[in-house]
């Protein structure tokens, strides 16, 4: 733990309930004719000049519209509440290949994506697999249609594309981090400090290092800010290791306290998304989930999203703890490689 653990509220913009969401207007946002416009001439042109999506430069994407207003996103990502929602792009009129293209396009408009897994994929294909935690241990729980609990991922920021939905479910849950932690602070305060030690997490066979577990604390308070790092399978997972510590009464509690304050209703912003929507999302000041979902039969109509994991330029200060992290450690490399250049 650290010498001395954050025991007082956090507070800022990124500090909320649900309540102060009432209005949709508040965090859903519409593109305009004219970048409807834009998108879809880009749309053309990467169709036009490439086969894939990560040949395409952020200098190939000549979207100003677009990049101001993501750039405005962005600054409400890290700054802000930590999270948007875009709602309408027309992706019915385009082919899996092109919204690759346009999606990893404008994912180059907010920051660098980054490495989701041991292979170096920078873009994936959210779908059910079929695959089962328990049963594969590298799985990973959006290959599956389970209930995926309040965590994060991976990079300064998540962002999502939906371009099918399901028969039902599937609903998107955020929760703001900084009002867990007060929540936690406020209730148990032993247990806050607790969450401040390290826990050990399953590392799905996807660590870069190849390490099986890494080991960093869920709250880690640094240069004014609370950042978190949070997965409760994989923290349950990891116990199937013979050399990790088993988890003390203490810590039990702790993730027991921090997943009911999370599945409480007054903490979770609740929304469905369609067909065309992004979602992006701070992933040290965010947790987020999803329910379980019941699929289309048909392969092609099953419910599909495209994910990114970003380095954000204004990315915030990140502590030491998240170096080799498989899901902070690039984001946490370049922000120390840009402050040494």
């Amino acid at each position: 733990m650290p010498a001395t653990p954050h025991m007082t509220p956090i507070q800022g913009p990124d500090t909320w309930k649900a309540a102060d969401f009432k209005e949709p207007r508040t965090w859903v946002e519409h593109y305009t004719e004219h970048e409807i416009e834009e998108i879809e001439q880009a749309v053309q042109r990467f169709t036009a000049r490439f086969d894939g999506f990560e040949a395409i430069t952020r200098e190939d994407v000549q979207m100003p519209l677009l990049q101001a207003k993501l750039e405005r996103i962005r600054n409400e990502i890290e700054g802000g509440k930590g999270f948007q929602v875009l709602r309408g792009l027309p992706v019915a009129r385009y082919t899996i290949r092109q919204c690759e293209q346009l999606f990893w396009a404008l994912s180059l408009l907010v920051g660098e994506p980054e490495a989701q897994d041991k292979s170096g994929s920078r873009l994936h294909s959210v779908y059910n697999k079929g695959k089962k935690l328990t049963d594969d241990h590298s799985a990973r729980g959006y290959e599956t249609d389970n209930e995926l609990t309040f965590h994060n991922d991976g990079g300064d920021a998540f962002m999502l594309l939906c371009i099918k939905t399901a028969v039902s479910g599937g609903v998107s849950k955020l929760v703001s981090v900084n009002q867990v932690f007060n929540q936690i602070l406020k209730r148990a305060p032993h247990l806050a400090a607790t969450l401040q030690q390290p826990y050990y997490f399953d590392a799905r066979g996807q660590h870069p290092a190849g390490h099986e577990v890494q080991c960093v604390p869920v709250f880690n308070y640094f240069e004014g800010k609370l950042s978190a790092l949070y997965k409760r399978d994989y923290l349950d997972m990891a116990q199937r290791f013979d050399h990790v510590p088993r988890l003390t009464g203490d810590q039990i509690a702790a993730l027991d306290l921090l997943d009911e304050i999370c599945s409480e209703p007054d903490m979770q912003l609740s929304f469905m998304m369609e067909p065309g929507d992004i979602q992006i999302g701070n992933n040290y000041s965010i947790f987020h989930s999803r329910t379980k979902y019941e699929d289309h039969e048909k392969p092609e109509d099953k419910r599909r999203l495209l994910r990114t994991w970003l380095t954000l330029p204004n990315g915030r200060a990140l502590p030491a703890a998240f170096a080799d992290t498989r899901e902070f450690c690039h984001s946490y490399r370049a922000r120390h490689a840009a402050a040494t250049a």
